[in-house]
């Protein structure tokens, strides 16, 4: 490896290799070696070298992925992506950004807004997170309810297969259906099947003006209506987020709300567009979120007042890391009709498992984050809690949801993926794997579950 790159940029200390074998998921495994890429000749060969001697590859930007899907294999190495960091052409005239997968979610904007532009996608972790990273798990954020997800604002990419060999993806225009669309092949699939090492981004000029909102409503129901009646209007909310009466109790123990005593749900929600027409997209979402269950609806009038109204909801992920610091937090999505449905499941398995779930998420799309509260070092409660996670998964595919919205499969998921995913989706999707990576070294064990036999 050190030939490939330089001795200077390959680790093999177990010391040195340590934190590089972990996420944000509780999962550890060191690697055998970490070595760093600057750019694309030297993933080549690395990979290459690997398909030679059957060695596990792990791809990693920055580690801060929730699901064990960067966590390597102990016998194998990691190929860390971040000084593989440059924006290699900012293309204001076409919309586009070609970046290497090294850079951060945060620098990509800063850099685009001194031309009038953001890329779409926006985690909680963008100010560390990898552009790599968002795009191998597919991770979108709140703007996703307008926007969309990596998938749909990313044009092209480069890769390297799991034989060593490059490959480029995709178009530089807005349009092209020729041959298949291996870009939101890659795109998702967590390194299992080609490491990424440039994409070709799909730009949006930023808005000219925003408006916030904060709507509270007696229950569940209430707000879940208003999230439908909100997506069914013309006029698409640019986040729309929500808070349930668990996630809001939570906060009311280390906060002062301010918020009307009897409220069981919480909805955030921003508009965005030109100067002149963002007040009237305010008053038509305001006149979509009037169901008879609000409670109040307030408009922010000033950044004051803005920040005033998101602080409940910035407010919860500090009191839940206070109250459990090694929450199990899952991501799943159900349609938009059947959430209200599907937190009144989550409420039946919290007080038949003696679990405690709060959950909070983009209400746009569905997209719900929802937390089991739980004590690791407590067997009996793990046990319950493993229980009752696998009846979440249940309850998401009986309401035709699915298992993962943006954090991705990995370790975490991957054993529930059947219960999703047909005999022959998996079975063509294994083909796929074969295809692109034939002795399986990238991300061995991912995303999958393994084959019978």
């Amino acid at each position: 490896m050190g030939a490939i790159v330089g001795a200077q940029s390959v680790l093999t200390d177990p010391a040195d290799c340590w934190p590089y074998g972990y996420d944000n998921s509780r999962r550890h495994a060191p690697p055998l070696a970490v070595v760093f890429v600057t750019e694309a000749r030297q993933v080549e060969a690395v990979v290459a070298l690997c398909h030679e001697h059957r060695i596990p590859v792990t791809a990693r930007g920055r580690g801060t992925g929730t699901t064990g899907a960067t966590v390597p294999e102990r016998n194998g190495i990691v190929i860390a992506f971040e000084r593989m960091n440059r924006i290699l052409r900012i293309d204001p005239a076409n919309r586009l950004v070609v970046v290497e997968p090294g850079v951060t979610n945060q620098d990509l904007q800063q850099a685009l807004a001194r031309h009038g532009f953001f890329w779409p996608p926006d985690p909680t972790s963008a100010a560390v997170c990898t552009i790599g990273g968002n795009l191998a798990y597919n991770s979108a954020g709140p703007r996703a309810v307008k926007y969309g997800t990596p998938r749909e604002n990313a044009l092209g990419l480069t890769a390297v297969t799991g034989r060593g060999e490059s490959l480029r993806t995709g178009v530089h225009t807005t349009k092209g259906v020729v041959g298949y669309d291996l870009t939101r092949l890659i795109i998702g699939s967590e390194g299992t099947l080609a490491l990424i090492t440039s994409a070709t981004l799909k730009l949006t000029p930023r808005a000219a003006a925003s408006r916030t909102l904060r709507a509270t409503y007696r229950d569940i129901h209430a707000a879940a209506r208003a999230v439908a009646a909100i997506m069914a209007q013309p006029v698409t909310p640019c986040a729309l987020e929500f808070m349930d009466a668990a996630a809001l109790d939570m906060v009311r123990r280390f906060s002062d709300l301010g918020l009307p005593a009897d409220t069981g749900a919480l909805l955030m929600i921003e508009v965005d567009g030109p100067a002149d027409c963002v007040t009237a997209a305010a008053e038509a979402v305001s006149a979509a979120a009037r169901d008879p269950g609000l409670l109040e609806l307030r408009i922010a009038a000033d950044r004051d007042e803005i920040a005033a109204l998101w602080r409940t909801r910035k407010a919860l992920s500090p009191a839940l890391r206070h109250v459990a610091p090694k929450k199990i937090n899952e991501d799943v999505v159900v349609p938009v009709s059947r959430m209200a449905e599907f937190i009144d499941g989550l409420e039946r398995l919290s007080r038949d498992s003696a679990i405690r779930i709060v959950n909070f998420g983009h209400a746009g799309n569905g997209n719900i984050h929802v937390n089991l509260l739980v004590n690791p070092d407590d067997a009996d409660e793990m046990r319950r809690a493993a229980s009752c996670l696998e009846a979440v998964f249940d309850l998401v595919v009986r309401l035709d949801g699915t298992l993962s919205g943006e954090h991705g499969v990995g370790l975490e998921k991957r054993d529930f993926v059947d219960r999703e995913l047909d005999p022959v989706a998996l079975r063509l999707m294994r083909d796929i794997k074969r295809q692109f990576d034939p002795h399986g070294i990238l991300n061995p064990g991912k995303g999958l579950p393994p084959e019978a036999g």
